[in-house]
């Protein structure tokens, strides 16, 4: 059987009951289509899961699917329709290779291109969801493909209508319209604003805003480095909190905020961690927190995953009790809960 430990960034895992590797549509539905009835976990980059050891009583499918097919405009730039087990740092490269903009600030996030709108990654203040225009599925309850439009997916901060029906919908190709140019979209972020020596609102070069990127997320410790275990995560592991403006107003005036559209307001995990006791470098068993940033926690030391989960529950209590709000897991847990 094969030892998931060896197929998540996490390096922790127990054994798969069936473990198959798919790579292309047919192999996808046919895996799908055998595993009938028992338990199905579909795996990409194996980068935002956290596994137990006990392992996966069923089937694991690994969809490493690689198809790049473009159309390109002068006028209206691009549209990439990209095989959801390609790479996603690797697809951002070339598409900034080929002279298209858009991904430069999504640069250096583990994962593959499948998995992108399932979770709307995001960072430095633009989300994945910008700039999808299709996502093409298998439905395992009406065993069809199905095919979402932009609107369709209901994308949200970290959440779209496949995370929301979670094991219905397998990702077999997205596709994305980007522009053709050097400069970047506007930096919204003022650290990334800070680093490319701009103010905030203004572009950059695409090749120097991947690379300020890419140097900002090894300064924390959140791209996947084989030789440094204080890189071997699943990336932040929770979601910033949206909470209630009545809520954000007892925090300390130096909480970060950010209000919303609904009049929410969303502050900052890292934040009410740092705040709440928790520290770089504090550990349980062989897990740790990153000594470069508290929203990754990694396997230092031969970690389980019993281990990784422990640290998080402590972080999520710390914060409970400090501050009464509850941290929401952005990592996908398999056997395990925070409760």
């Amino acid at each position: 059987m094969a030892e998931l430990r060896n197929y998540t960034s996490l390096r922790v895992g127990g054994p798969a009951k069936k473990f198959v590797d798919v790579h292309n549509e047919a192999e996808i539905i046919a895996a799908i289509e055998a595993a009938g009835d028992t338990p199905v976990l579909i795996i990409g980059g194996g980068t935002n899961i956290l596994v137990s050891d006990n392992g996966f009583d069923g089937t694991v499918i690994r969809i490493t699917n690689h198809s790049l097919k473009a159309e390109v405009d002068a006028c209206s730039g691009a549209t990439l329709t990209i095989g959801a087990g390609e790479n996603w740092d690797e697809f951002v490269k070339l598409s900034i290779e080929r002279g298209f903009a858009g991904l430069e600030t999504l640069s250096g996030i583990p994962g593959t291109v499948g998995a992108a709108p399932i979770q709307n990654i995001g960072a430095y203040g633009h989300e994945v969801s910008e700039f999808i225009t299709r996502v093409r599925t298998y439905d395992r309850e009406k065993k069809e493909i199905k095919t979402f439009t932009n609107q369709e997916c209901d994308f949200s901060y970290r959440n779209s209508y496949f995370k929301s029906h979670p094991g219905r919908y397998v990702v077999i190709e997205v596709q994305f319209q980007l522009r053709m140019g050097i400069e970047s979209t506007p930096i919204v972020y003022a650290e990334l604003a800070n680093k490319l020596e701009i103010a905030v609102g203004e572009k950059a070069l695409v090749d120097a805003t991947r690379k300020a990127v890419l140097e900002l997320r090894a300064a924390k410790g959140m791209l996947l480095n084989p030789s440094d275990r204080d890189s071997w995560s699943a990336g932040s592991f929770f979601t910033n909190p949206i909470i209630d403006a009545a809520v954000a107003a007892k925090l300390p005036e130096n909480a970060p905020r950010w209000p919303q559209s609904d009049g929410r307001v969303k502050t900052s995990a890292a934040w009410l961690i740092e705040n709440s006791g928790i520290k770089k470098g504090d550990s349980f068993g062989g897990a740790r927190i990153s000594t470069k940033h508290v929203l990754a926690l990694t396997n230092a030391a031969n970690a389980t995953a019993e281990d990784i989960a422990a640290l998080a529950k402590s972080a999520q209590k710390h914060v409970q009790d400090k501050y009464g709000i509850t941290l929401e897991p952005e990592v996908n847990l398999i056997g395990l809960n925070l409760q």
